[in-house]
């Protein structure tokens, strides 16, 4: 079975497009996640981040980031409101506790969870997306004369992530196919096992490295990538969402503060400078939609004019 997050070509423009044009297309969205905190901003992120899965065709790879992050929130929210002692608007008092001390949640602590779980589901579609439709290779090719064995590390892990989430499927699918009378697989014993065969495949993957030359270095005349139509229009797309994003930051726009009490820039710049994060995102594919809509309308004109001439024939 093929992971979500696993490369395929021929995905759309955005498949088509450069590497580092996808890359700071994508890693644009990642960048206003880090910078704001506010959760309106945030939001507008997330919508830019889903509107560029979907046109790229990657459907899956946001389904299993969400569903992931989703996990990963509620660890984040309940973390951070036994951490975080800080905050005036007092929810819970939870007491001595032992190690921790003193245990009272804030809803300033629930919020500041609330945000960092969500800026982590932005990061995670957006590295998602790029994991499906991103090819790991033109990736390493690009940053092969900077750091060659960081970029090999980066290519392997594009590469292997895929392949160990479709290995927890395989194996979560055959202990499901024990029978009624087995004893269930616990997720320890099943986190042991995606292990094991992890480390294996790594001393696998290590041995194939050296037999293919990779110690010796990597070689002065490698092949690089051709130029593509689609690169500019992704390229100018990410470098408006940076600008947006660094600019607004600059300018003040999208506060938001936790402690000692929320407060949250709610105004009409932070506004709509959500809602124009999406439509930056989107505009790399509407060349695409605008000739795939004239191929579609075009052959019920023909089709249209043909049948008025054979009424006027007859």
């Amino acid at each position: 079975m093929r992971s979500p997050l696993a490369y395929a070509p021929g995905r759309g423009a955005l498949s088509d497009a450069h590497a580092l044009a996808a890359s700071a297309y994508l890693g644009s969205i990642a960048i206003t996640a880090f910078v704001f905190s506010n959760p309106i901003v945030l939001a507008g992120a997330g919508a830019a981040a889903v509107v560029a899965g979907l046109a790229a065709g990657a459907r899956g790879a946001l389904g299993l980031a969400v569903r992931w992050a989703l996990g990963l929130a509620v660890v984040f929210v309940v973390v951070n409101a036994i951490a975080a002692q800080r905050g005036d608007t007092i929810l819970l008092r939870g007491g001595e506790v032992p190690v921790l001390g003193r245990v009272d949640v804030s809803a300033e602590a629930l919020a500041e969870g609330a945000i960092l779980a969500l800026r982590l589901m932005v990061v995670m579609m957006v590295f998602a997306v790029h994991s499906a439709t991103v090819d790991p290779d033109r990736l390493l090719r690009l940053l092969r004369p900077i750091a060659g064995r960081s970029a090999l590390t980066a290519s392997l892990l594009t590469r292997l992530v895929p392949v160990a989430a479709a290995d927890h499927s395989r194996l979560a699918e055959a202990a499901a196919l024990r029978g009624p009378g087995a004893a269930e697989v616990s997720r320890a014993a099943m986190a042991r096992r995606l292990v094991a065969g992890s480390l294996d495949r790594a001393v696998d993957v290590a041995a194939t490295l050296e037999l293919r030359g990779y110690a010796l270095g990597a070689p002065r005349s490698g092949r690089s990538d051709r130029p593509s139509r689609a690169s500019a229009p992704f390229l100018l797309a990410g470098i408006a969402i940076a600008l947006a994003a660094l600019g607004a930051s600059a300018a003040g726009v999208g506060g938001f503060e936790a402690y000692p009490r929320i407060t949250m820039d709610a105004g009409a710049a932070t506004i709509g400078l959500a809602a124009a994060l999406p439509c930056f995102a989107a505009m790399p594919f509407l060349p695409r939609w605008v000739a795939r809509n004239r191929r579609t309308r075009a052959p019920r004109g023909r089709a249209r004019v043909a049948r008025t001439s054979g009424y006027a024939d007859g």
